[in-house]
């Protein structure tokens, strides 16, 4: 509901008027871990169905649940700019991952942080967690877990300034493609809508969360593999023409392998098309590189 009133704010300052249209996903009310024998999008798939049945003309997700896969009913037509990537340990005093005690328990529910944890401290005790921001919390306050690991970004929406946490540096947790960032769908022949949410569209947050996908998609991880990825727009310091840096990271589910490849590629000013190519073969790269290394063995051994 934040995502979605989010965009009707920044429409609003545009001139534009909605209409909120509250719906429930499957990955809202089912609860159970997440593992191989469930599809991808449940988070989703409910709020795409709405656009197909013209319940609504936008649909707000958070890009990371959005599958990979090209779909021709749709079109991506913002990736608003980004709010923080990094993710946080929760806990009830605040402590550091090495204050944990020896076996302490941490609720997650991403294979992806499970691995990265698992690298940083091999003793702990990973167990999954689901449901929003406020279940996890009462589950952690219920004793249930010594602690547990958060997207700061739903941390900072949710305006939960106080709570007691400490976040991870990229080096310790490397987040999921497209963590922090907005995804909005419309139909992909409704050229009004395409071209009223081409307003919050963000020319760096979109390349950057093209190369991560393109990794996620080239690699065929979807949301049980541990891959993470993060991209970033910087300015050169030999020209000062813009740069896109990627870098990606695939590991054994037990923390002991990890592939990591980076690269970067030089951005065209003001040029679009050229631009969505260049970060789409800079995904492309990284992902032959990691394939070459051993990736499709480890994220298969995570099915």
């Amino acid at each position: 509901m934040w995502q979605a009133r989010y965009v009707a704010s920044r429409l609003a300052e545009h001139g534009f008027e909605t209409k909120l249209v509250p719906l429930v996903s499957v990955g809202d009310t089912d609860l159970r871990p997440i593992d191989g024998t469930r599809q991808v999008g449940l988070f989703t798939k409910r709020i795409q169905q709405a656009l197909v049945d013209d319940e609504a003309d936008v649909a707000v997700h958070s890009l990371k649940d959005l599958p990979t896969q090209f779909d021709e009913r749709f079109e991506l037509a913002a990736v608003p700019p980004r709010e923080t990537v990094f993710d946080s340990l929760v806990s009830e005093n605040g402590i550091t991952l090495a204050s944990l005690p020896p076996g302490a328990k941490i609720g997650t529910g991403s294979t992806r942080r499970m691995a990265q944890l698992k690298s940083l401290r091999a003793d702990l005790e990973i167990l999954p967690i689901r449901g929003n921001v406020q279940t996890r919390l009462s589950k952690l306050r219920g004793g249930e877990f010594d602690a547990i690991v958060l997207a700061e970004a739903g941390v900072v929406r949710l305006e939960m300034h106080d709570l007691p946490r400490v976040q991870f540096s990229l080096e310790e947790m490397l987040p999921a493609p497209g963590q922090g960032a907005l995804g909005i769908e419309v139909r992909s022949d409704d050229a009004f809508a395409r071209q009223t949410l081409g307003y919050l569209d963000d020319s760096a947050t979109r390349l950057a969360v093209i190369a991560e996908r393109t990794v996620l998609a080239e690699l065929h991880g979807g949301c049980l593999a541990p891959i993470a990825a993060h991209a970033i727009v910087t300015k050169s310091n030999r020209d000062g023409a813009d740069e896109l840096t990627l870098i990606a990271v695939v590991m054994s589910t037990d923390g002991t392998r990890r592939l990591e490849e980076r690269a970067q590629c030089t951005l065209a000013p003001a040029s679009a098309a050229t631009n969505v190519t260049a970060a789409q073969l800079l995904g492309k790269t990284v992902a032959e590189t990691l394939r070459a290394a051993g990736a499709s063995e480890l994220i298969a051994s995570a099915r």
